[in-house]
Order: C-alpha cells, then structure tokens, then sequence
C-alpha cells in the first residue's frame, strides 16, 4: 500500500518511479549483499528508496541525495509509514557532485544512481572510491529508452549510456551485467 502511494505521488510531482522488477532487483541486490551501507543518488518520493531498505540488513542505513527538497520531504514521510524509523535514513539535500566527495571511502556495500544521465561518469568514478570490495553499483536507465542497441541511435543520453557502459565493461575494477528490468540496470560488482 505504502508503495503504490510513492508511485502515485510520483506521478503526481512529474517523476516517473522505477519499475516493479526493477525495484524487487535492487532489494535482491541489498540482500544478496547483506547490505548495511547504501547510497541512493536521485530520491524522488522514496520508490526505490523503499525496495532498497526492504532488502538492507534491519541495521543498515540507506543514505539517500536528492536536490529537490520537496521530493525528499515525501520520500521521509513514505518511509516512515512504511514502518521505518527516522535513523535508518539519512536524507541529504544537494546535487549528488558535491555531496559524494563528503562520504566516506571504502564503506558502502550498494550504491543505486538514479540521477541526469550526464552525471553517470563521476558517479561510476566516485563509487570506484566509495564501494567495499564486492559492493555493488547499480546505473538505472541502462537501455537508454530502448535505444542503446540501436546504432543509429547518437542522442546525447544514448552515446552517454553507452560511453559510461564501455568503460565499466573495460575497467579491470567492474564485473558487470546489463540487466534488462525497466528501463534497464547496469549492475556493477567492484573488484
């Protein structure tokens, strides 16, 4: 219940929320990881930010940034109705460039980026240093709108996904698979 009220607030603020399969593969992934430490770029009104903490250990922490004060003043009351107390988040308003230098290093177990495909490189390069060894990094909107596997396709977004998608495929610091929920997760195993 709590969940179709994020979705529809969502929709009511102009967000299109993740998907169902997307949301139940990010709680696998926090649970597969026995996550403790998440770091979610993009809020929106607490969607994904619901699945994750669905599948985080009953200790751990999701710390969510956002830009938008008003999304995250929803995504804080959705998961307080969804039975969460207040220190199981840490929500922390800014662009997702300034506040990730501030985090720690080495600490994080899953690091979900749902934020302006131009930022996708420096989050990739800012989870290089933010991931434990086998933390795992998840990039929504992998398929680029259905269009990444079409080579005519040479929009701006596309040829980005693709670029951030490339170098994560050659770096000997990834293991990653494309996994085709949604709009597409680009899941990432650091090394």
């Amino acid at each position: 219940m709590v969940l179709r009220t994020a979705r529809s607030l969502a929709t009511e603020v102009g967000l299109a929320a993740v998907t169902p399969g997307t949301g139940a593969t990010l709680r696998l992934l926090a649970a597969a990881g026995s996550a403790r430490a998440v770091v979610e770029i993009g809020t929106g009104t607490g969607v994904s930010g619901l699945w994750l903490l669905r599948g985080m250990r009953a200790d751990g922490i999701l710390t969510t940034i956002d830009v938008e004060t008003e999304h995250q003043r929803i995504a804080r009351r959705i998961f307080q109705e969804a039975g969460f107390a207040s220190g199981r988040t840490r929500i922390i308003t800014g662009r997702a460039l300034d506040v990730l230098p501030r985090l720690a290093d080495g600490v994080y177990d899953l690091i979900f980026v749902d934020s302006a495909v131009a930022e996708y490189s420096a989050c990739v390069e800012a989870a290089t240093r933010l991931l434990r060894p086998g933390g795992v990094l998840a990039l929504h909107g992998a398929l680029a709108a259905g269009r990444i596997g079409d080579p005519a396709a040479r929009d701006v977004e596309t040829v980005t996904v693709r670029e951030v998608a490339k170098a994560i495929r050659e770096s000997e610091d990834w293991i990653p698979a494309l996994l085709p929920t949604g709009e597409g997760l680009l899941a990432a195993v650091k090394r």
